[in-house]
C-alpha cells in the first residue's frame, strides 16, 4: 500500500508540472482532464503527508523513551506515543477508504427528475417539498441549479420537475437518492386529521458532455407545439414548447418552460443525453452496481428506499435502517448527515467486497 501511495504521490508532482504546460493549458479538455485527476489525488496526497508526519513523530517519541533518564519525560512521551499511534490507525483506514476506486461519473453534475407517484394532489404537493429541499442543499453546499422541465398542479405542486445540480462531485453526493420517497402526514385538505401515504419517484441522472453521447441527427425527430400551463391555461402564443423523440429507442423528452423554441430544444437534448448516458454507464458498471444494491440500494426508481414522517419528524433511510428525528431540518436542505451515512454505507460494502 506505501508503494502505491509513493506513486500517487510521484504522479500528483506531474501534474502540477503538466498543468504549467502553456500546450496543456491551451487544451481545454486536456487541460480539464489533468485539473480532474489532481483533485482526485490531491485528497489522498494530503491524507499521505498526514500519515508520514504522523509516523515520524511516533519514531521520535520511540526514541526519547529510549534515550531519556526522566522518568516523568518518559512516561509522558508513552502517553503521546498511545495517542499517536491512535491517530496513525485511523489515518491509515482513511487512507484505506481514499484508495478505493473512484468512479469517474462521480465528479459529473446531475440532472435530477422528480415525479408524482401515488397520493394524487398530495404526491405532487410533496414533489414541490422535494425540490425546495434539494435547492436548499444546493445552496448550503455551493452547487447551482437550473430547472430543465415542470408541470405545476396550479395549487402548488408539480406532475413532474427536471433540473440540473452542477458544482464539485455532485453525482458522488447525490447519487442514492434514486427511488421511491413515501411520505406520511395530514393533508391541508384533509378535515379530518387523518394521516396519508404518498410517493413520489427520484431519479439522478449524471450529465453527458457531447462528446460523452453524439446524437445522429437521423436518430432524432423534433415537434413543435404551443406551451401550456396548469389546467391548459396557455403560457405564450407561438410555438415554443418542443418535444424530442430519439427514434432508436422511441424516448421521449419534452420542454415547455422557456418562451424561447431553441432554449427549449438545447434543454430538452440535456435531458435526452443525461438518460442516455445513465443507461450506458449502466451497462458498462453493472458488476459495480450488484455490490452497491446489497448495502444501498440499485437507485431502481421502484424501490423505496426512505420514508418522511411529519408527525413523527422522523425521515428514515430504509436501506441502511438510518432514522434521524429531525425532520424540519432535513426538509429544509440539511442532508449532509444522510448523504454522509449512505457513502460510508457503499464504502464499506466495497471494502468487504475485496476481502477474499
Amino acid at each position: 500500500m506505501i508503494d502505491k501511495l509513493d506513486e500517487i504521490e510521484t504522479r500528483y508532482m506531474e501534474l502540477q508540472t503538466q498543468l504549467q504546460d502553456p500546450d496543456i493549458m491551451k487544451d481545454r479538455n486536456r487541460y480539464k482532464e489533468l485539473m480532474q485527476e489532481l483533485a482526485t489525488v490531491s485528497e489522498i496526497v494530503s491524507e499521505y503527508h498526514k500519515y508520514k508526519a504522523i509516523t515520524e513523530e511516533i519514531e521520535s517519541s520511540k526514541e526519547l523513551i529510549e534515550e531519556s533518564a526522566d522518568a516523568e519525560m518518559k512516561e509522558m512521551a508513552r502517553e503521546e506515543l498511545k495517542e499517536l499511534q491512535h491517530k496513525k490507525d485511523e489515518s491509515l483506514e482513511e487512507l484505506k477508504l481514499l484508495l478505493i476506486p473512484k468512479d469517474p461519473l462521480d465528479l459529473k453534475n446531475i440532472i435530477m427528475e422528480i415525479r408524482a407517484g401515488t397520493g394524487g394532489e398530495e404526491a405532487a404537493l410533496f414533489v414541490a417539498d422535494l425540490y425546495r429541499m434539494y435547492s436548499r442543499y444546493a445552496e448550503n453546499t455551493k452547487r447551482k441549479i437550473e430547472i430543465l422541465s415542470m408541470h405545476e398542479t396550479g395549487i402548488g405542486g408539480f406532475k413532474e420537475i427536471i433540473f440540473s445540480v452542477t458544482g464539485k462531485n455532485v453525482y458522488a453526493d447525490l447519487r442514492y437518492e434514486s427511488g421511491v420517497h413515501r411520505v406520511q402526514r395530514v393533508p391541508d385538505t384533509e378535515s379530518g386529521g387523518r394521516i396519508h401515504t404518498s410517493a413520489v419517484t427520484v431519479a439522478v441522472l449524471p450529465e453527458a458532455e457531447e462528446t460523452d453521447i453524439v446524437l445522429k441527427p437521423e436518430d432524432l425527430r423534433f415537434d413543435v407545439f404551443r406551451s401550456s400551463g396548469p389546467g391548459g391555461q396557455s403560457v405564450n402564443t407561438t410555438d415554443s414548447a418542443v418535444r424530442v423523440t430519439y427514434l432508436p429507442t422511441g424516448m421521449v423528452v419534452t420542454c415547455q418552460d422557456e418562451k424561447s423554441q431553441h432554449k427549449n430544444k438545447a434543454k430538452a437534448l440535456r435531458v435526452l443525453r443525461a438518460r442516455l448516458y445513465e443507461e450506458e454507464a449502466n451497462k458498462k458498471h453493472e458488476e459495480r452496481a450488484k455490490e452497491r444494491r446489497s448495502q444501498v440500494g440499485s437507485g431502481d426508481r421502484s424501490e423505496r428506499i426512505r420514508t418522511y414522517n411529519f408527525p413523527q419528524n422522523r425521515m428514515t433511510d430504509h436501506r441502511i435502517n438510518l432514522t434521524l428525528y429531525k425532520l424540519e431540518y432535513i426538509m429544509e436542505g440539511d442532508l449532509t448527515e444522510m448523504i454522509d451515512a449512505l457513502k460510508i454505507s457503499a464504502r464499506e460494502a466495497f471494502l468487504k467486497s475485496t476481502v477474499t
